[in-house]
C-alpha cells in the first residue's frame, strides 16, 4: 500500500480507502455485523488505514460499526459526514433524499452524536454532506467548522458533493471561498466530467480530493455482461437498461488496460491515482476477493503515457458510443452560478 499526506495536517492516508456505505446501507446487499467487521479488519491487514462513512449511512450504523471495530486503533483514519436530519425518520428503503439541516445548532448535535457512535474524541475528516450553493455562501457554517478545529473535535474538514453526478460550481466555489481540506466527488474513466474540470479548476494548494464511485457503479470492475441482474435492493437495479448496454460497449474498448498482473478494476484506480491532487480512492467493496484486488492496485504496473493518452482519446469521443447527454445535478454553468447570486 502507498500513502498520501493531507496538506496542512498530520493526516496520512492509504491511496485506497474503504467506503463503508456498501456494508451499512443495504443498497449493495446485506451483511451481518460480523461479516462487515471481518472485512473492515481485513482491510487494515492489507494496508488500508482510511475509512469513509456518514452519520446517515444506516442511520448511524456506519459509524457504530467503525467505532466497534477500531475503538483502540489510533492509526486508523476515519472520515464521516453530517448534514442530513434523519433522526426520527425510519430507515430508507428507496432512493429519496432526506431533509438537510446545516444550521450550526443541528451540526453541533450531529457531530457530538457521531463522536459518540465512533467512540472517539476527535473526527479525523468531517465533511458537509452534499451541500448546496446556499451552504457554500453561509459564513456561519464555516465559522462553526473552524470552531470545531479549535476545540479539537475535528482534525480537518471538507465537503462531499452529491447526490449523483454534477455539482461543479458547488465544488469550485467551496474551494475558492472556503479552501476546505478535502472535496469528495464522483470521478472515473467513464464519468470524468465534471470531476476533471473540478480538479483542474481548483485554485488551492491546500485542497485534496476523495474519489468515490471510481468504478462507475461497478462497470469498470469488468464483471458485468448483457445478462447481469441486480437484486431488488441493489441501487443499480433502478438504472435504465441503456446504462448497462452502453457501459458494456465502452468497457470493450478498454481491454488494452488488462495485463497479466493488472485487472481492469486496478487500472481504473491507477488512472485516478495518476492525479496528484487525489488524496484517496474509495471503491465499492463487497467481499474479500474484491478487497484484496483493489488494495493491491497501487502496487500494480502504473499506466503508461501511451495508455493514458489512449484513454483521453476514447473519452473525447465518448468511447464511440452515441447516447443522450448526462443530466447533471447542481450548478453546472457560469450562468447558473450568476443566477445563484455569486
Amino acid at each position: 500500500m502507498k500513502f498520501r499526506n493531507l496538506p496542512g495536517t498530520d493526516i496520512r492516508v492509504s491511496e485506497i480507502g474503504f467506503g463503508v456505505w456498501t456494508l451499512t446501507t443495504g443498497w449493495w446487499g446485506s451483511y451481518t455485523e460480523e461479516e462487515a467487521t471481518r472485512l473492515l479488519k481485513e482491510a487494515v491487514d492489507l494496508g488500508i488505514n482510511f475509512f469513509d462513512t456518514a452519520d446517515v449511512y444506516g442511520h448511524g450504523y456506519g459509524e457504530e460499526i467503525l467505532g466497534k471495530a477500531f475503538r483502540n486503533s489510533p492509526e486508523v483514519v476515519i472520515a464521516t459526514k453530517v448534514g442530513y436530519n434523519f433522526y426520527g425518520v425510519q430507515n430508507r428503503t428507496d432512493q429519496h433524499e432526506l431533509p438537510q439541516d446545516f444550521s450550526p445548532g443541528f451540526l453541533k448535535e450531529a457531530v457530538d452524536r457521531s463522536l459518540k457512535r465512533l467512540k472517539r474524541d476527535c473526527i479525523d475528516i468531517l465533511q458537509l454532506h452534499n451541500i448546496r450553493m446556499a451552504h457554500v455562501k453561509d459564513d456561519s457554517i464555516w465559522l462553526f467548522l473552524e470552531g470545531l478545529l479549535k476545540e479539537g473535535k475535528i482534525r480537518s474538514y471538507g465537503v462531499a458533493l452529491g447526490p449523483a453526478i454534477g455539482w461543479l460550481y458547488e465544488g469550485l466555489e467551496s474551494i475558492r471561498l472556503r479552501k476546505p481540506h478535502v472535496v469528495q466527488h464522483i470521478y472515473n474513466i467513464l464519468e470524468s466530467y465534471p470531476g476533471k474540470a473540478l480538479m483542474e479548476g481548483a485554485q488551492s494548494d491546500k485542497t485534496r480530493f476523495l474519489i468515490r464511485v471510481p468504478h462507475a457503479s461497478g462497470m469498470l470492475e469488468g464483471r458485468y455482461n448483457s445478462k447481469t441482474q441486480f437484486s431488488e435492493t441493489d441501487h443499480r437495479r433502478f438504472r435504465p437498461k441503456h446504462w448497462l448496454e452502453n457501459g458494456l460497449k465502452k468497457i470493450a474498448s478498454l481491454e488494452f488496460l488488462v495485463l497479466p498482473n493488472r485487472t481492469l478494476g486496478q487500472a481504473a484506480l491507477q488512472w485516478i491515482l495518476n492525479e496528484g491532487k487525489v488524496l484517496s480512492c474509495l471503491p465499492n467493496i463487497y467481499n474479500s476477493v474484491q478487497l484484496r484486488e483493489f488494495a493491491a492496485a497501487p502496487e500494480c504496473p502504473p499506466l503508461t503515457q501511451e495508455e493514458l493518452s489512449k484513454i483521453d482519446s476514447l473519452i473525447s469521443i465518448n468511447f464511440g458510443v452515441e447516447e443522450e447527454p448526462e443530466a447533471y445535478k447542481g450548478t453546472m454553468s457560469p450562468e447558473q452560478l450568476q443566477a445563484a447570486g455569486s
